[in-house]
């Protein structure tokens, strides 16, 4: 598999220079492969050839990111599980892999799970060298919410993701350098985070993280302040943050910004883009079950938009997208409809769900050939340059702070300790025009603190409402149907 041919001679090369920031402190690439031998030793140890798939605690350390790499190396997937989640949540992931083998930098216990930690201190001899991968082999399986009130498993091929590494350096308009200083973020539940460990480590680069318990938003500005970084990758939500501190940020060093996870807005990216002058911007799109970024849009001073969101812009090489209707039948430049994508970067499919799957996936006749396309649930049209333009969701879901929701899944919990109250979930944007959580019920108000704590569980906490409010009824359209947008109108005007 080339990208990982690629990563292995990287790490080699750059043996003597900084591979990480992680909590103030700096390693090596001498140190990261040091760390990637003792835990293979571990896995080989411990795991059978045919055991493909392990378990991984996401803590923000060294022997984490270690761990990636030294399961990629054994031809092995893994599954990223967050300690701060609810047991039960997790539990169902671990259940719904069958994993039997975790790796866990905190050495935590889990059910039916052996962890495996190197037991041996002393010096292993450094091992890169990859097994043999087959295209089919996978790289990870992320969860990510699902409407049943299960969270679905999304598996991603080191196919897949070699062809999302060949697709974003195809032209030569993104290079990293060994030079460069790289933020990462995103938890690695998040398939974002592979982007931001991923082609730092092919480069030689050097990756800056977020602890799990810093503010965000703040941490970043320290970062880009205190260490010159010249690589970005951000949800839009960030810069809302940030934005009280735009006239302070000067960072001329940052070479390359890009965004994905939500909408990003045409205002606030002009103003931010004067933050950061030397830097060439994109906007990227795409499902995780594509493998991270489907299209891309590089801004400029005149960007394409639609109700001043920024066009996705136009497919990556080897994907295809078109715009269907409720029949899968392909509409015509201008029109709207669901985006529906195909190509080398797509899931085989959801993990052992063949009812989503049968509803998500779908085969026709593009072009002389039989394409296999998934129905992404964005609204969308071409315009008639080519390009994308993003108007919303087909379904009801949303983003909050990148992760994707599926509000079904937040009012499947909340009804658990509601019992007979009509509610719904519904997002909304805040003054700083970040999306945020609203949970609705038709009654008079009541104290929601049990409601609350059960949901808090059961879900992550982008999950959890931010706000609760009441109603004597809901409004309903014409066709009968609560009228969300209406609710969303009524609190957009009442939330700070």
């Amino acid at each position: 598999m080339k990208f990982i041919a690629t990563m292995h001679e990287s790490i080699q090369k750059h043996f003597d220079k900084n591979a990480f920031y992680i909590d103030e402190k700096f390693y090596t690439y001498s140190d990261f492969a040091l760390e990637i031998s003792k835990i293979r030793q571990a896995i080989a140890s411990n795991v059978d050839d045919s055991e493909k798939i392990v378990g991984l605690i996401a803590n923000d350390d060294l022997y984490t990111y270690a761990s990636i790499i030294a399961l990629w190396l054994e031809a092995k997937a893994y599954v990223p599980i967050n300690p701060s989640h609810p047991i039960e949540r997790n539990e169902e992931i671990i259940e719904a892999t069958e994993i039997k083998y975790i790796l866990d930098s905190a050495r935590g216990q889990y059910k039916n799970c052996q962890v495996l930690n190197p037991t041996n201190q002393e010096p292993v001899p450094i091992n890169l060298k990859p097994k043999p991968i087959d295209k089919n082999d996978l790289a990870y399986i992320l969860f990510t919410s699902g409407s049943t009130g299960t969270p679905k498993g999304v598996p991603i091929s080191f196919s897949n993701l070699n062809a999302f590494v060949s697709a974003i350096n195809f032209d030569g308009d993104f290079k990293l350098k060994a030079s460069d200083r790289c933020l990462q973020m995103f938890e690695l539940t998040f398939d974002f985070s592979v982007v931001s460990y991923l082609f730092p480590l092919l480069s030689g680069a050097c990756i800056y993280t977020v602890p799990r318990n810093a503010i965000k938003y703040f941490y970043i500005y320290k970062l880009l302040q205190n260490h010159k970084l010249t690589v970005l990758s951000l949800v839009p939500s960030i810069i809302h943050y940030l934005r009280p501190y735009f006239g302070e940020i000067k960072a001329p060093e940052v070479r390359y910004c890009s965004f994905g996870g939500g909408a990003l807005y045409s205002d606030i990216i002009y103003e931010w883009v004067k933050c950061i002058p030397n830097s060439t911007v994109y906007n990227y799109c795409g499902p995780t079950e594509n493998t991270i970024y489907s299209s891309g849009y590089t801004i400029n001073e005149s960007c394409k938009t639609h109700n001043d969101i920024i066009s996705i812009g136009k497919p990556l090489p080897e994907i295809t997208y078109i715009i269907i209707d409720e029949n899968n039948t392909e509409l015509p430049i201008g029109e709207i409809g669901e985006l529906a994508i195909a190509g080398p970067q797509l899931t085989p499919g959801y993990w052992k769900n063949d009812e989503k799957n049968k509803a998500t996936f779908f085969e026709k006749e593009y072009q002389g050939q039989i394409l296999r396309f998934y129905k992404s649930g964005d609204l969308c049209f071409k315009d008639t340059d080519e390009n994308y333009m993003y108007i919303g969701r087909v379904d009801f879901q949303v983003k909050i702070r990148g992760y994707r929701i599926e509000l079904s899944e937040v009012e499947f919990h909340a009804k658990k300790m509601a019992q007979n109250t009509d509610l719904i979930a519904i997002d909304i944007l805040n003054k700083l025009e970040n999306t945020e959580l609203v949970l609705v019920m038709a009654s008079e108000p009541f104290d929601t603190s049990e409601i609350l704590a059960y949901m808090k569980s059961k879900l992550p906490d982008y999950m959890i409402p931010a706000h609760i409010k009441f109603l004597k009824e809901f409004p309903h359209n014409a066709n009968g149907k609560i009228d969300r947008n209406t609710l969303r109108m009524l609190f957009n005007q009442e939330i700070p």
